[in-house]
């Protein structure tokens, strides 16, 4: 069964850190493209940060520089390491792996909260 589990959100003060991780079961996360995604109450989902299969990164103009995401296929997961959170980084942040060959794969996590406030 393939499956997607985020964990290592809460609640955290503004200009804190937290880490997400993403742990894939069910498939090998090595061919595919692994992305972070949140949403906030009221809007639309917003691209966060992507890891290519080769470990080149790709980030959100609004997390440029404060968010990084790494990847450990040995473990099948994936990391976003959130610094310097501001109240607006508050949402469900969602994993996602994605990949058009050798045969088509795009799977989504269940989401796990962030809340940044004092």
């Amino acid at each position: 069964q393939v499956q997607l589990v985020e964990s290592g959100g809460g609640l955290v003060q503004p200009g804190g850190s937290l880490r997400l991780s993403c742990a894939a079961s069910g498939f090998s996360i090595s061919s595919y493209l692994m992305r972070w995604y949140r949403q906030a109450p009221g809007k639309e989902r917003e691209f966060v940060a992507l890891i290519t299969t080769v470990g080149s990164t790709n980030f959100g103009d609004s997390v440029k520089g404060r968010f990084t995401i790494s990847r450990d296929n040995a473990k099948n997961t994936i990391y976003l390491q959130m610094n310097s959170l501001k109240p607006e980084d508050t949402a469900v942040y969602y994993c996602n792996a994605y990949r058009t060959r050798p045969t088509t794969g795009d799977y989504w996590g269940q989401g796990t909260q962030v809340t940044v406030s004092s």
